[in-house]
This record gives C-alpha cells, sequence and structure tokens, in this order.
C-alpha cells in the first residue's frame, strides 16, 4: 500500500513542491492550506500526472478548532498518515523590536508556532496508535541565528528548533521519527507575504546569486523521508552555495 504524507501550506512553494515529489514516487497526498482555489488546482495536477490519492483540506492551521475537524473527520484510510510535514508559516515585516507591528507578531506566533503545534498534537497520537510515523518540521537558517530586524520570525523558528527536539524525545519510543529541515533563501512567496506584496523590495532579497527553490527543499525533505528505518535525520539546514550564513551573501 502506498504511504500518506500530510503537508501544511501546500498551496504554493515548499509546500506544493514537496507535494508533488511526493507523488511522483508514490505517496498518497494530504495537502493542506487557506487558498482553495490553489488547493483544488494542485489536486488535479497531481490527480492527472500520477497514480496515486489526493485529499485537498482548507483550513486555517491557526485556528486549532479547524484544525480538530479536519482531521478528526478524516476517514479510516486518511487516518494512517505516515509523513507529516509541517510547512505552513510565513514572516511579516522587517523592523526592529521597538518598532514591530503587533498583529504581525500575533499571526506569525499562530502560524508558524500554534499552528504546527495543533496540528502535530492529533497527527502525533493517530501515529502512535499506529505505532509508526515520521514528522518533519520545516525550520530556517532564522532558528539557527537571529539578524536584525528578523526579531519575532526568528524568535518562532528557534522555537521550532526546540520543538523539534523536544518532539523527539517525546515520540522516539513509539518508533516515531523527528526530523527538522531548515532551509536558507529560498525563492518561493516568502519575501512577498513577507513585504505584504511589494514585489520590487521582494525581488530585491534574491538579486545577484542564484538561490534555492522550492524544489531544492522538497528534495531535502525526500531525503529525510526515505533513509533506511533505523535511520533519523534529526537536522538537515540547507543553503544556497552563495549564501555562508543569515545575512551573508556572495552577489554578482
Amino acid at each position: 500500500m502506498n504511504k500518506i504524507i500530510l503537508i501544511t501550506g501546500a498551496t504554493s512553494g515548499i509546500g506544493k513542491a514537496t507535494a508533488l515529489k511526493f507523488a511522483a514516487n508514490s505517496y498518497n497526498i494530504i495537502i493542506i492550506g487557506r487558498r482553495k482555489d490553489r488547493l483544488d488546482q494542485i489536486a488535479s495536477e497531481i490527480s492527472g500526472k500520477y497514480k496515486v490519492k489526493v485529499l485537498p483540506l482548507c483550513f486555517d492551521i491557526r485556528n486549532k478548532d479547524e484544525v480538530a475537524n479536519a482531521i478528526k473527520n478524516l476517514d479510516q484510510f486518511w487516518m494512517n498518515i505516515d509523513i507529516l510535514v509541517n510547512n505552513a508559516g510565513l514572516a511579516l515585516g522587517l523592523s526592529p523590536i521597538q518598532e514591530g507591528n503587533i498583529n504581525d507578531w500575533d499571526t506569525m506566533i499562530d502560524t508558524n508556532l500554534k499552528g504546527l503545534l495543533y496540528i502535530s498534537h492529533i497527527v502525533s497520537n493517530l501515529m502512535i496508535e499506529n505505532g509508526k510515523g515520521h514528522i518533519i518540521n520545516i525550520g530556517s537558517i532564522a532558528g539557527k541565528e537571529a539578524y536584525a530586524n528578523g526579531n519575532v520570525y526568528s524568535a518562532t523558528k528557534h522555537a521550532v528548533e526546540g520543538l523539534t527536539k523536544g518532539m523527539r524525545l517525546d515520540l522516539f519510543k513509539y518508533g516515531i521519527k523527528v526530523s527538522q529541515v531548515a532551509p536558507g533563501a529560498v525563492e518561493t512567496e516568502f519575501s512577498d507575504v513577507r513585504f505584504k506584496g511589494d514585489t520590487e523590495r521582494a525581488n530585491e532579497v534574491y538579486k545577484g546569486y542564484k538561490p534555492l527553490t522550492g524544489e531544492d527543499v522538497a528534495n531535502a525533505i525526500y531525503y529525510a523521508a526515505t533513509v533506511p528505518d533505523h535511520v533519523n535525520i534529526n537536522d538537515l539546514v540547507i543553503m544556497p552555495m552563495a549564501q555562508a550564513n543569515a545575512t551573508t551573501f556572495v552577489r554578482e
């Protein structure tokens, strides 16, 4: 039987690339996001290309009741989740702490941390019942080192790193793997979202060097998910060749 992977934040970027990567390798796919039109489009693309089952679920991961409703009402087939990829996340704004937008802070904390917790709580219990599973949290280089004006986003990703370690300690005795994949600069909608549609400013982030693509990160996720059963990739940091740390780049 094909394994089942659940991917949050699957409507674009890393999440979409991950869905396509695993579908191409015969995984049945649950894709989660807030944009129904995009979910349906990706589901249609997967169904058209690959002989796998795909289930799009449209809800806001920040809402614990919506999370509980969606996952607890899965039919028995889809409850047999083998892999959870906690990809949903975002950065909003780039300001020093004293000038930060508190609403943006709340959105980042609610998405990057609380949303991850809500879905992991339910899915980890399903995995314990099934006696197997793998949770892969998508962190960031911002979870390894802080950078100027990235304060709250960096704090949420540092929390994801700490949570990944704690989850591993809690779950390994049930045969459940827990991993983190932490990318550097990836050219997706990330900067467009951070700068709230200021495309010119977003494009400057990726100018003069070759950033990672969503597909690059999806390949890293796939690697972490497919090592032998006795192996766990605890932490995988993936960077563009032109990026040495969070803020140091070689640009043309």
